[in-house]
């Protein structure tokens, strides 16, 4: 996705999560079980580092740095005590630095290249690190219903009438993505020398109902709008 893509709609990506909180906790609550016990993080794709914000109040879980390509968002995390280098994730240089967890928290569908970038991270692990990929599958019920509002250009449409949530993400962001499938996104992990996979999932409710109630995060992906990869350097 082009920088001036984010830079453009950053307070209304912060807005929809905060106007679909449901969705918003439900979703921290899965990165929350992803970083259990984690230390030395590093976020890529922090945004507005609003999820970061989150965990540090309620889980006691503290993320410093991330990298994050939009200045206007960059700028918003910044203010939320995150220190954020404004750098594409293919394209961050780590500097030899080492980190015990590196996340992608809801940005791989909009990473040009996902392999360089994750292989930059794992380059970047430390042997025993975790590498963590969280975002909506392309198979998953958000992925089937974003694709098609990608395909027609717009929320307001007879193919989606009474099918999408009643506030939906911004169309303009469901345009630039491009959403992989889970089992895409494992292969690349493999490729790269990652092993020992752990999956977790959330928002399995049908999006028309995801923001209903706040959700548990469960194992596995067969089912989750929101799924975790979990894997390992060894």
């Amino acid at each position: 996705m082009s920088q001036k893509s984010f830079d453009q709609y950053a307070e209304k990506y912060d807005r929809w999560f905060l106007e679909n909180e449901n969705v918003l906790l439900s979703e921290v609550k899965l990165v929350a079980k992803t970083l259990e016990g984690c230390q030395n993080i590093f976020s890529v794709g922090c945004g507005s580092g609003l999820f970061e914000s989150i965990l540090r109040k309620d889980y006691g879980i503290e993320i410093h740095e991330g990298l994050e390509p939009s200045k206007d968002m960059a700028e918003i995390a910044q203010k939320r005590g995150i220190n954020v280098t404004i750098s594409t994730s293919e394209d961050f240089d780590y500097a030899g630095k080492k980190y015990d967890t590196i996340i992608y928290n809801g940005c791989p569908g909009y990473i040009t290249d996902l392999e360089k970038a994750l292989k930059n991270s794992f380059d970047a692990l430390n042997v025993g690190g975790k590498l963590i990929v969280i975002d909506i599958p392309k198979e998953s019920g958000y992925g089937l219903l974003y694709n098609l509002a990608k395909a027609v250009k717009s929320w307001d449409h007879p193919l989606l009438k009474d099918v999408y949530p009643r506030n939906p993400y911004p169309i303009e962001l469901v345009d630039q993505a491009n959403w992989r499938t889970t089992g895409e996104k494992i292969e690349t992990m493999k490729k790269i020398g990652l092993t020992d996979f752990e999956f977790y999932q959330t928002l399995v409710a049908h999006p028309v109902y995801s923001d209903d109630k706040v959700e548990e995060p469960v194992e596995g992906y067969d089912k989750g709008d929101y799924v975790a990869i979990c894997a390992y350097k060894r």
